[in-house]
């Protein structure tokens, strides 16, 4: 199987650069993944397609404002650094632009000297690990100098940093946003539960593997990075019970969905447990952890697309998103929303 076929062309002003005005008032794209029958909503209207017994299993994570720009301490070249992973004791895996002025034991300054780091080891394609020097609080610091990592293919600046937050973000730790859950608003949340659906969080950390392309021609041989996951017991005990009383499980977004086929492959139930996972899910995996999946228009060519190709059938997904654009859809991080039933 190869990544060219997971191609499609796409008409780049359909790519949405701000964050629509109110979160549930996006589109909503419903596709029948058995038939590739397809219907045009809002994403209000989601709740008509959940059912009192249904779990929604929504991604708490919290994006930190990960990017920071500082200047080198000898030459004052200017240097962004994205943190991608606390290793603990305040070293962290970073992404460096350019990394080639990153040296062994080169410091970078952020803030006037508020925030420094120091490089401690160098890996391919622009991996530096970075020894954070600072007084006081990271996450206060981080929050005066640094800004939300936006994907590149977004070029306006975000007015509001919170709208690349969900409304539920509790666990800090991500170096991007969860954004299926982006749509939903705290009052729509409430609506769904008073339905007697079941809302339940699970974590995970989105990390590298976010900013990174499929470098490979077969697919089979793309390495997944991995990431922090956990699912607490009350979690993994009410998915069991919805299992159990033959009721859905509905994943919003890949992440989500990731960490569910993690543990459901794992122990061939759900239980209580946290690590970091690798999965990789492209057509012909077998899913054994949800029954429906909220998502966003992904890029072409990602491990995104081909992991709702496997949830659907590729030739589904690909007229959705042909379909899409024709009706001026808008795509990626700050887009609309595909229900895939």
């Amino acid at each position: 199987m190869k990544v060219s076929d997971f191609d499609y062309p796409l008409d780049e002003s359909l790519i949405a650069q701000t964050p629509i005005l109110k979160r549930d008032e996006s589109r909503l794209m419903v596709l029948n993944r058995k038939t590739g029958e397809i219907e045009h909503k809002k994403f209000y209207d989601i709740i008509d397609y959940l059912n009192p017994g249904d779990a929604l299993v929504l991604n708490d994570t919290k994006v930190i404002p990960a990017r920071l720009i500082g200047e080198k301490e000898e030459t004052k070249a200017t240097i962004e650094v994205l943190l991608l992973k606390d290793l603990g004791e305040d070293t962290w895996i970073t992404l460096a632009k350019p990394a080639k002025r990153i040296k062994l034991g080169t410091i970078v300054s952020f803030g006037g000297g508020l925030l420094k780091a120091k490089c401690i080891k160098i890996e391919d394609d622009g991996i530096r690990h970075f020894k954070l020097i600072y007084e006081g609080i990271l996450l206060e610091i981080l929050d005066k100098l640094g800004s939300m990592p936006l994907p590149p293919y977004i070029h306006e600046k975000l007015a509001d940093k919170d709208r690349y937050q969900t409304v539920y973000a509790k666990n800090i730790g991500s170096a991007a946003a969860p954004t299926a859950g982006l749509h939903f608003t705290k009052e729509l949340l409430k609506k769904i539960e008073d339905k007697g659906v079941k809302v339940l969080f699970i974590t995970l950390h989105v990390g590298l593997g976010t900013f990174r392309p499929v470098m490979v021609e077969d697919i089979k041989d793309h390495e997944m990075h991995s990431e922090y996951y956990s699912m607490s017991e009350s979690v993994a005990n009410a998915l069991n019970e919805t299992r159990k009383n033959g009721h859905k499980i509905i994943a919003v977004g890949t992440t989500s969905t990731r960490t569910l086929e993690t543990i459901a492959s794992k122990y061939q139930e759900f239980k209580s447990s946290s690590g970091t996972t690798n999965i990789f899910i492209y057509p012909g995996y077998d899913f054994k952890g949800i029954d429906a999946l909220i998502t966003n228009f992904h890029l072409p060519k990602s491990t995104l697309v081909m992991l709702v190709s496997a949830f659907s059938k590729k030739e589904y997904i690909l007229n959705a998103y042909k379909i899409a654009q024709e009706e001026k859809y808008r795509f990626f991080s700050f887009g609309d929303a595909m229900f895939i039933k």
